[in-house]
């Protein structure tokens, strides 16, 4: 792909230097709040439920719904618009609304910080809870995914080598998140929120101009270039094949997908029940605009209808940062990509805050705390110490990942971290469920549900098993964790029946002659 113009790269870098700053002056702010692990995970002051609301749809928009996703519209059409702008939102923002408020109880109750800790306050075992914190480490896929997309965009935008930009992003956002937390993060994620609605909809009204004769006449143009464009499933995808990978799978990893630590636990920044209504409103009609934006991959594809750019062959992954550079004026062309970058650093900022806190609070604390002097009274600034170490390791771990996805993806970024992110949250899903919505749970239904879900994701993923009377199989992350989540309602159903008919019997008189 050929570079932006030079007026194009020189307004980038300033645009870039205007926006880290802005950025580190709400950092400095949340760092001179930040006295603890408690602090730095749930932050010490009062949001404003719309605030937090903004930034729960910053966090849930990730550069894979802005710069990754349109590439999957733009090879294989309605398909994959009827999965990504309609069966998962539907779905995803449905399950928000019903498990917020019972995680929210719960986590407040018992001040939980991560998910994992949330997980071992409500089944009583440490022991799980430190299993959920270890599964936690796969969300690294998702930080890995966010890499490669502002990669992509900055590379393209500020016209330097990936490697030069790869490096300044994991330097930049993993440095600055060592120091405010939540404290910043919120008032970060609010002005990144503002700026991705109006990039959503440039993006989104950008291609106007295909539909002069209708929706018929921009139907029979995508037809044009490809008959399967416009069809409801697409037999060249291994995504997209027939109707169960299309909605099913979607419908029920949708559902499912709330289930990470840096979404449901946004809730616990309120300091109010009665702000969780407003939240939620303002987080989902947000989140609904950004979840639309992949249908720019439709435009892409009429602009590149033989998905090449210069000559040169367009990957997935880079598609959008070239319809951004080639059909945007300079002036609206920075602004979207101010857009795509927000979309981007939003919920990298709130992976990596969940993650470190996860990984200092629910791993290294009690299995190595007591020797690190964690414990000790009086000893919070450790803590934050420790923290920002764990930080500078998860930089190095992503930086690494990111590169190696950058020089040889499979088909695109977005299935590396499918992989990883949908079997933590298919582990998740059942524990949760059975946390929020039924009295004495044994932790051996939890334990078996996880599992489950686990070496059921993982056997569909890597041994690409099909499934009966469809065209899916487990190549599909979104089959894979479909398949794992159903199995894991089935046995965690179970054992807790049986469990209970079990305490039943033993609490029933016994029969006498």
């Amino acid at each position: 792909m050929d570079s932006p113009t030079s007026s194009m790269a020189l307004a980038s870098w300033v645009l870039v230097a205007v926006y880290a700053g802005a950025i580190l002056f709400f950092v400095i702010r949340g760092a001179r709040r930040t006295r603890n692990l408690d602090d730095y995970a749930l932050g010490s002051l009062l949001f404003s439920p719309y605030a937090v609301g903004l930034s729960l749809a910053a966090s849930m928009t990730s550069a894979a719904t802005f710069i990754i996703n349109p590439g999957f519209v733009a090879l294989y059409g309605l398909s994959a618009v009827l999965a990504m702008a309609v069966a998962i939102p539907l779905a995803s923002l449905a399950s928000l609304v019903v498990l917020t408020k019972g995680f929210r109880r719960h986590g407040t109750t018992v001040k939980a910080l991560s998910m994992a800790q949330w997980m071992q306050t409500r089944y009583g075992s440490q022991a799980y809870g430190i299993f959920f914190a270890f599964l936690s480490l796969l969300l690294i896929t998702f930080i890995v995914l966010i890499c490669v997309g502002l990669t992509k965009v900055l590379s393209a935008a500020l016209d330097i080598s990936e490697l030069a930009t790869l490096s300044g992003i994991v330097v930049f956002v993993f440095g600055y998140m060592m120091f405010g937390g939540a404290n910043s993060m919120v008032y970060t994620n609010t002005i990144q929120a503002v700026l991705m609605l109006v990039i959503a909809v440039i993006l989104l009204g950008s291609g106007y101009e295909h539909f002069s004769e209708g929706v018929r006449g921009f139907m029979d143009r995508l037809a044009a270039i490809d008959p399967q464009l416009i069809a409801s499933t697409n037999t060249d995808s291994f995504l997209f094949r027939d109707h169960f990978e299309v909605f099913g799978a979607a419908l029920i990893v949708g559902v499912a997908i709330v289930c990470q630590p840096h979404i449901l636990t946004k809730s616990l920044l309120l300091k109010s029940d009665r702000d969780v209504n407003r939240y939620l409103v303002t987080g989902c009609t947000v989140q609904f605009i950004f979840f639309a934006v992949v249908f720019v991959g439709l435009y892409a594809r009429l602009a590149f209808p033989d998905l090449t750019f210069n000559g040169q062959p367009l990957p997935l992954d880079n598609i959008v940062s070239a319809y951004v550079v080639s059909e945007f004026p300079v002036i609206i062309g920075l602004l979207v990509v101010m857009g795509l970058i927000s979309a981007g650093l939003s919920t990298l900022e709130s992976l990596i805050q969940s993650l470190s806190t996860t990984v200092t609070n629910d791993i290294i604390r009690p299995l190595v705390g007591r020797r690190l002097g964690l414990l000790e009274v009086g000893n919070l600034r450790l803590s934050i110490f420790v923290n920002r170490m764990v930080i500078v390791l998860l930089a190095i771990a992503a930086f690494w990942l990111s590169w190696q996805q950058l020089v040889e993806p499979k088909l695109s970024v977005a299935i590396f971290a499918q992989n990883g992110v949908y079997a933590y949250f298919s582990a998740a899903f059942m524990p949760i469920l059975m946390g929020m919505f039924l009295r004495d749970v044994p932790l051996s239904a939890a334990v078996g549900a996880s599992l489950t879900a686990v070496v059921v994701h993982f056997s569909m993923y890597y041994g690409q098993l099909p499934l009966p009377y469809t065209l899916a199989d487990g190549e599909n992350p979104g089959v894979a964790a479909a398949v794992a989540i159903v199995c894991s309602v089935v046995v965690g159903l179970a054992v807790y029946l049986l469990r209970r008919d079990r305490s039943v019997a033993l609490m029933s008189p016994g029969e006498s002659g």
